[in-house]
């Protein structure tokens, strides 16, 4: 699994918890949000993440 910025950009736009923990992370940490992102897919995606599904359901195609 690869990390895509547009498909974690439509996760956290489709999920409230993810866009609310960006934020934290942002100002916790002083992160600009690219930076954020990625810590974000490594924390919360990436590896059998809790949100790993969703992210792997952004890869198929469109019905």
């Amino acid at each position: 699994m690869k990390y895509m910025k547009s498909q974690m950009q439509q996760l956290i736009k489709d999920n409230k918890e993810l866009h609310t923990r960006l934020k934290e992370l942002k100002v916790e940490h002083g992160l600009e949000k690219n930076t954020a992102l990625k810590a974000l897919y490594h924390s919360e995606v990436a590896d059998g993440g809790k949100y790993q599904l969703a992210y792997q359901a952004l890869d198929l195609p469109k019905k």
